[in-house]
């Protein structure tokens, strides 16, 4: 499991040590498996991070608070360098497994990604990457001298697109994801009425 992952995305940073024990972190073995084998990671420059064992109640409570639709059956696990977070929805199945939902502050929406945990790694990832994660959008910022996220930061909008902003590299700034997701959830529970 996460094998094609593991060999298609390379780490920023090499951690010096991994956990040798699983840490049960949700009844789903896969969501655990991830978690325990990349959680803290960075890939790619920035593009994709997975969520450490210790994040994984304030993922939850973070996107749970902007979408409160989800708070009782999702399980966060990963997001991208635009603040987008990916996590396994428990009321939806694909191939017999919660599927995949992207949770996105620049827009205000959320999209079903037609894939599992593992299909969305193992397959998504590798063979949608643009889609997914929006690549060639990630290498402009970087060529226009964007800085890379950090793990704890994400490239924002100034103005998000939900509110008129322009979805380009002039519109971005990187910012503390905490912040920014705070932020975007308060505009986008306003803009909700």
């Amino acid at each position: 499991m996460f094998d094609s992952f593991e060999s298609n995305f390379s780490p920023d940073f090499k951690e010096a040590s991994r956990k040798d024990s699983m840490i049960p972190i949700s009844p789903d073995l896969a969501l655990s498996e991830l978690i325990n084998r990349f959680g803290g990671l960075s890939f790619e420059n920035g593009l994709y991070r997975i969520i450490r064992d210790t994040d994984y109640d304030d993922w939850k409570n973070r996107v749970s608070f902007t979408f409160p639709q989800f708070a009782d059956r999702i399980s966060c696990f990963g997001y991208d360098w635009l603040g987008r977070v990916f996590a396994v929805d428990s009321k939806r199945f694909e191939q017999g497994a919660p599927g995949v939902v992207m949770f996105e502050p620049g827009t205000a929406e959320v999209l079903e990604i037609p894939a599992n945990i593992e299909t969305f790694h193992d397959e998504e990832l590798i063979e949608y990457g643009e889609a997914a994660l929006a690549r060639d959008f990630h290498e402009q910022w970087l060529s226009s001298g964007g800085a890379k996220p950090g793990y704890l930061q994400c490239v924002g909008y100034k103005i998000p697109l939900f509110l008129g902003g322009a979805d380009t590299v002039e519109n971005l700034i990187l910012s503390d994801l905490d912040v920014y997701w705070h932020i975007m959830g308060q505009l986008i529970i306003k803009a909700r009425g």
